[in-house]
């Protein structure tokens, strides 16, 4: 999947890797979900959490890609596109992780009251 978005979507703003962008804020969303979900079944063995987090999860996000975008970048001098990249992958992830767990959060409470 994260090859698929990087063939999709690198070429549309060569100067910044969106391919890889948007896989580590989808798997931000997805990882949001998930912790959210697997607190509130916290009879399920941590093995399914690491599995799922970590395992799945872990291999959609990338922080090696990202590393080596960013040094791509920080080597070819270009400080500010550098900067944004790093902003963007870290703020991004953070937004759209709080984003699943909130969005979760929403489900289980309109699932309550319906």
């Amino acid at each position: 999947m994260r090859w698929g978005l990087g063939m999709a979507l690198n070429p549309l703003f060569p100067t910044l890797p969106l391919g890889t962008l948007a896989a580590n804020l989808i798997g931000g969303l997805m990882i949001g979900f998930a912790m959210e979900l697997l607190t509130r079944h916290a009879v399920l063995p941590p093995e399914v959490r690491l599995l799922v987090v970590t395992g799945f999860l872990g291999g959609l996000t990338t922080f090696s890609t990202f590393s080596a975008e960013v040094v791509t970048l920080l080597l070819r001098r270009e400080w500010l596109w550098g900067s944004i990249t790093i902003g963007g992958h870290v703020l991004g992830s953070l937004a759209m992780t709080i984003a699943g767990i909130a969005a979760m959060r929403a489900v289980y409470a309109w699932g309550a009251t319906a």
